[in-house]
């Protein structure tokens, strides 16, 4: 009896069987590497946030200071145009960083990014049934790119509860119906396979760009002085806090002489 339904497959509906499990494959190690993309921009993004609130915001009023001090000094000189040229450039910078920076010191404190394995395991099985190389045509992955950018931010934010929704609005959707014949899964398969490839490719891509950022090398030496049991953020913010004493000490007696 097996060999006879064994006969009655086709030539194509092997091939599209051997390709189906190859883009299952495929898009589980896809669903993967998403995942390690948005572990890793999410943790980076959390780490800036700490920076910001840490080091960051003593940033700004340092600058503050310092473009005041260059201010007084450039209206002591008013012949003198490398004076007013610096001071210029010291106000500019001291918007710069606070813009940078933001409204950090009203904001609260910023946490490790740590998602636990439950939410990282439904991150997985969304990206495998959402995934926009998953699409049939230019409309399907409209959708699922923006369906895509909605489970990215869940993840981000560690809300469980919207990611399972979206996977139940997903499951019900039209999107999720499958069908058609069998030539045409056939070439659909292919064609999958090779964005999912290509976007197997971005993300490794994107990735070792990550490794190269300023936020990344960052992380890297506070994991190094964690492990000689030392706050990296705390030490950089107190040699901050010294150069903020003494440019005050400056600024006052400038003031006073005026």
């Amino acid at each position: 009896m097996t060999n006879q339904i064994e006969k009655t497959i086709s030539p194509e509906e092997h091939e599209l069987i051997k390709k189906l499990e190859e883009l299952s494959s495929f898009n589980s190690v896809l669903a993967q590497k998403e995942l390690d993309l948005a572990t890793l921009e999410a943790e980076l993004q959390a780490l800036d946030n700490r920076y910001l609130q840490i080091v960051g915001v003593k940033f700004v009023e340092l600058d503050q200071i310092k473009a005041e001090i260059a201010e007084i000094l450039a209206a002591q000189q008013p012949e003198s145009s490398t004076a007013q040229e610096e001071a210029k450039e010291a106000r500019e910078r001291a918007e710069q960083t606070s813009r940078d920076a933001g409204d950090v010191s009203q904001s609260k404190k910023a946490d490790a990014f740590k998602p636990t394995n439950e939410i990282k395991e439904l991150y997985r099985k969304l990206a495998k049934k959402i995934h926009p190389d998953l699409a049939i045509d230019e409309s399907d992955r409209e959708i699922r790119t923006t369906t895509m950018a909605e489970v990215n931010k869940a993840y981000r934010d560690g809300n469980i509860e919207r990611l399972e929704a979206i996977l139940r609005e997903w499951e019900t959707s039209p999107e999720a119906i499958e069908g058609e014949d069998i030539g045409s899964r056939l070439v659909r398969a292919i064609r999958m396979i090779a964005r999912v490839k290509d976007r197997i490719l971005e993300i490794e891509q994107e990735i070792q760009r990550l490794y190269t950022t300023d936020i990344y090398q960052l992380r890297i030496k506070i994991e190094h002085a964690n492990d000689i049991g030392r706050d990296l953020l705390e030490e950089m913010a107190e040699q901050i806090d010294q150069e903020i004493l003494q440019s005050r000490e400056y600024l006052n007696s400038l003031k006073n002489n005026t």
